[in-house]
Parts: structure tokens; C-alpha cells; sequence
């Protein structure tokens, strides 16, 4: 880009959204021009916090007045796809969404086609993927650097297996470069099964993906909760931290944590937020690729469904990609509706901080 600016509107300004807010007016590259929340205390409130003054209360007013280059939309999820659609049909460069994308799996897919088919950057939210050293790992995995890659494991697919396990499926895709293909699992407790929600819903099973691994998923920390990765030289783990990396044992037979040497990144302000956000910047401008998109979100959800559809029929195999694109699986209501309309208001103290 040249040294213009990115036109941001941040759409939905929440605790989330304040913290994107954040980041797009800290970089020297983006200025946020607009904000669009639906509580007009906080709204003004968010104003005068970060210095603007195009403030509305919908994203609908919002597009009648301006397009923006860059839509950042940080709403409960059962609005992203109205904004995130009417944001494509306006003419946004780039838009971003967080987790999880949707609760209906075709309405993911609108999300991801309506940017598709206009060439519009679609981006995903605020996760570990995103971190520059996941990122570095899983292409130095690729490289071979680290071996020939025999297995994976998931652990700890439980509690919101939309929502947070959005974070595990997301690394699992992307250190194995390979999608899932079928799914067999059980879940607990009962009552978490006949349930809308994935809230309290755990998950063990097994994942076959399309390069041929197989990938056991454990629904508890085993103590490890993220993802391993083993290969016939290493075994590689995220663990909601920058990725360990084993190679060799001691005389004990244990494996030996390695050194990574990660390479240094020149953005750091916002943990892995700054790789979601600097990864997007960049691929509106022609470099590369978003870091976590709304396809890997999309994803996400597809598994997510998956596994709990195998579980309410006795452990039946699924294949997917799913053929019934209408299945449904809500996130618990703060994230569905979000803190003001599920009893956790934030408060305009809080807001002015």
C-alpha cells in the first residue's frame, strides 16, 4: 500500500471489539473512521475513546454513509453474517469476523462465498493459529525440518468444541496440511448431547484425514490441551503457547524439549491478535494470505458439527464435507448473543478504559 492509510470500521465494539480497536489505532497503517455498535452509551462512550466521531448504530447506516477499506466485524455471532454480507455487497477490500463464524453451517458458507466471489479478503478472528509461531512451525513442519509425519492427536475437544475448539481444529488443519475427512466419536455428559448448544458438550473420538493420518481426540487435558504432532524425528506440541519441540531422548527414554529458535517478529503489541490482524493488512495489500481465515472458521464448524452428530448416533462415522449444509450447532448465549443481552453487560467505566 502506499502511505495512505486502511479506512477501518470497526463493526460491533464490545470487550472484543475494543480490543481490535485498539490494535487498528495503535499501527501506522490503519485509521479507524467509523464505529457501528448497537448500545448507544457505549457507543458514544467508544467515541470519544478512540477519537471518532462517524459512530452508528447499525451496519446498514453505516454503508449508506461510507465504505470503508477494511470491515472489522466483532458482533454475537447470530449477526455476522447479515454484516459480514452486506459488508461484500458494499464493495469492503477486506473483511474480518471472529469465533465462531456462525451457528448454521450454510450460513458460513454464504459468509465465505459472498467474499469469494468478489475477491474480497475474508479473514478470521482472534486465534492461535494466527501466532507468527505457529505459523513458523507448521512451515518449517512442511519443509521437513522436523521429519516425516507419522501422527496427531487433539486433547482437551471439550467445553465449547464451536467456539474454543475452533482453536484446536484450526492448528490440527494446519500443522497437518490436510482437512478432515470422517469423523467417529462419543460424547458426555447425555445431557450436553440433546442439547442446541455445544456448552459443556466433551468430545473424544477419532478424526481420519485426508492425507491418510489418523488423529485420536481426547475430550479432557491429558495434561496437555491443544494439539500434538509427531513425526518420525519429533514430536511437535501447541499447547496454547508458542509450539514445544521435541527430538531425541534421554538416557531415561524421555523425549528432550528442543530449542526452536524462532525467528523474530516485528509485530508483537497484541499477542496473537497482531498475527491475525498484520497477516490480513497484508494480503488486502497483495502479500500472501490471512493467517486464520473465515474459510478455517468454516471448517471449524463443519467438524465441530461432525463430531457431535457422530455422538448422538452412536458413534456412526460421518463423512464430510457434510452433504446437509442447514445443521446447527449455537454457541452458549454470550458468544450467540452476546454480554449485553445475556446478563454480563459491560459497564461504560469499563468501556472508557
Amino acid at each position: 500500500m502506499s502511505d495512505a492509510k486502511y479506512r477501518v470500521a470497526i463493526i460491533g465494539c464490545g470487550r472484543m471489539g475494543q480490543n481490535y480497536a485498539e490494535a487498528y489505532t495503535t499501527y501506522p497503517d490503519t485509521e479507524i473512521i467509523a464505529i457501528t455498535d448497537a448500545n448507544a452509551e457505549r457507543r458514544n462512550v467508544l467515541g470519544t475513546r478512540f477519537g471518532v466521531d462517524a459512530l452508528y448504530a447499525d451496519v446498514e447506516t453505516l454503508l449508506r454513509n461510507t465504505v470503508p477499506d477494511i470491515a472489522v466485524v466483532v458482533t454475537p455471532t447470530k449477526y455476522m453474517k447479515d454484516a459480514v454480507i452486506a459488508c461484500a455487497e458494499a464493495g469492503v477490500k477486506g473483511i474480518s469476523t471472529e469465533k465462531p463464524i456462525a451457528a448454521r453451517l450454510q450460513d458460513a458458507d454464504a459468509m465465505v462465498d459472498a467474499c469469494a466471489e468478489r475477491g474480497i479478503v475474508f479473514a478470521g478472528g482472534n486465534l492461535q493459529r494466527a501466532m507468527n509461531e505457529v505459523q513458523e512451525t507448521a512451515s518449517r513442519l512442511h519443509n521437513g525440518e522436523f521429519g516425516n509425519i507419522q501422527g496427531a492427536s487433539v486433547h482437551g475437544f471439550g467445553g465449547e468444541i464451536s467456539g474454543g475448539g475452533c482453536q484446536h481444529i484450526s492448528v490440527l488443519r494446519l500443522f497437518t496440511n490436510a482437512e478432515v475427512e470422517e469423523i467417529v466419536a462419543w460424547g458426555t455428559p447425555p445431557e450436553a448431547l440433546t442439547a442446541e448448544t455445544d456448552e459443556g458438550l466433551i468430545i473424544n473420538g477419532c478424526f481420519r484425514l485426508t492425507n491418510g493420518l489418523e488423529c485420536s481426540v481426547f475430550g479432557t487435558p491429558t495434561p496437555c490441551r491443544g494439539v500434538d504432532v509427531w513425526t518420525d524425528e519429533c514430536l511437535i506440541r501447541w499447547d496454547w503457547n508458542p509450539p514445544e519441540i521435541f527430538k531425541g531422548y534421554d538416557p531415561h527414554g524421555n523425549r528432550m524439549r528442543l530449542d526452536p529458535n524462532y525467528s523474530p517478529y516485528p509485530w508483537h503489541e497484541f499477542s496473537y491478535l497482531t498475527g491475525a490482524i498484520r497477516s490480513f493488512l497484508a494480503a488486502v495489500d497483495g502479500n500472501g494470505h490471512p493467517w486464520i481465515t473465515g474459510a478455517d472458521l468454516r471448517q471449524a464448524l463443519e467438524v465441530a458439527i461432525a463430531a457431535k452428530l457422530s455422538a448422538t448416533r452412536n458413534s456412526a462415522p460421518i463423512k464430510l464435507p457434510l452433504e446437509d449444509r442447514s445443521l446447527t450447532l449455537y454457541p452458549p448465549p454470550y458468544r450467540w448473543l452476546g454480554g449485553d443481552a445475556t446478563g454480563k453487560p459491560q459497564s461504560l467505566e469499563e468501556a472508557k478504559s
